[in-house]
């Protein structure tokens, strides 16, 4: 956490008492979804699922140059849209209550490199539960960035600007590499884990199973348009990949996040899970068109507050939320996609070199943390 710890003007009363009005917003949203809900992830996934079959159809002639830009925008859209306000929220269980078997997070598998089912676990699991805890969340930093003053220098740091901006381009396989735990299960004695090669395995398949279909099937498909839609499919995947980088970066890095140490969760109550939320996370600010490309992760602060309710109401919460951090005196983080973007790439910048800073005693306490 920053020298200066941005919570410390509140009581243990006051955190627990925020604790509980946030669970009041998270009740209320539940006792409220139903079809209207139910009938826009529908609709998302309809509109989505056309969107890329007219653009795969538009790019059977991308010999055409007017042909290829229409179908690899489109492409690009709906690969965003699969990945963000489909897959992620799916995954996230905020669809279960429907009972829908198609719209569930222990069917739905995605157009992603990394397996759901381990995704699920290196996202759910450890990094929302864990946010932004050194040590304890894989997220910061994807194990390849120094990510807070406190955090040991080496120079392969120098090297993070780079290590960020090709991370960007290929940002399925990173993530498929950081649900591994590629840093820690290449040493000779863990790759031979049968978990680990079992693992390993799954990603290959699905590895081979994405690039079939995006660089194989259907570019064969396309006949004599098979360069030009090889080519649009990896422009497609590019620029999903930089998109959703972006968005997850303006969401965990920018100036102003807060970042913590293992000993501050230990014995951490409901309220303090939720506070350590509210300072993990920024938002980006925008309209609701840019709200619906991110996923909703625009509102990163209440997705990580409240990770399985419905992204659609996550706007209306938001509100709410805000309030929250106004009468608990706390800072919202918030900005337009360039502020964020620059403020996190600052960020990636300038802790590349070797910096110190006041370390912030953090007190102890007894309990387990609490998981989302």
């Amino acid at each position: 956490m920053t020298a200066i710890d941005p919570t410390a003007h509140l009581t243990a009363e006051q955190i627990e008492e925020l604790g509980r009005e946030l669970d009041a917003i998270r009740d209320e949203v539940i006792a409220s979804r139903g079809e209207k809900d139910a009938a826009y992830i529908r609709k998302v996934i309809s509109a989505q699922r056309k969107l890329e079959l007219v653009s795969r159809g538009v790019l059977l002639f991308s010999f055409f140059p007017p042909a290829w830009l229409l179908g690899t925008a489109g492409l690009s859209v709906a690969k965003i849209m699969d990945n963000m306000e489909i897959g992620h929220n799916i995954l996230h269980g905020q669809w279960d209550w429907m009972r829908d078997p198609k719209i569930h997070s222990t069917t739905w598998e995605w157009d992603h490199v990394s397996p759901s089912e381990q995704w699920k676990h290196s996202h759910n699991e450890l990094h929302h539960t864990y946010t932004n805890v050194i040590g304890k969340d894989n997220d910061l930093g994807y194990g390849i960035m120094r990510v807070d003053e406190d955090q040991k220098w080496h120079p392969f740091h120098l090297g993070q600007p780079l290590w960020n901006f090709l991370n960007a381009c290929f940002f399925e396989y990173g993530i498929a590499a950081y649900d591994l735990e590629l840093g820690k299960n290449l040493h000779k004695r863990r790759r031979n884990n049968p978990e680990f090669r079992a693992r390993a395995k799954a990603v290959g398949r699905k590895i081979r199973k994405q690039v079939l279909k995006d660089y194989v099937i259907h570019p064969l498909l396309s006949g004599p348009s098979f360069l030009t839609t090889l080519a649009a499919t990896f422009t497609a995947n590019l620029v999903r990949n930089l998109w959703t980088h972006s968005v997850i970066m303006c969401g965990h890095f920018p100036e102003g996040v807060q970042v913590f140490e293992r000993r501050s969760i230990k014995g951490e109550t409901r309220g303090q899970w939720y506070l350590r939320q509210m300072m993990g996370s920024a938002n980006i600010s925008g309209s609701k068109a840019m709200h619906f490309m991110t996923g909703n992760l625009s509102h990163q602060i209440e997705h990580h507050l409240f990770p399985d309710l419905p992204s659609n109401r996550y706007a209306e919460v938001a509100v709410k939320v805000r309030a929250l951090f106004e009468k608990y005196e706390l800072e919202y983080v918030t900005g337009p996609l360039p502020k964020q973007v620059f403020s996190a790439w600052h960020k990636v910048f300038r802790l590349s070199l070797p910096n110190k800073k006041p370390k912030v005693t953090t007190p102890d306490r007894e309990q387990e943390p609490v998981a989302a």
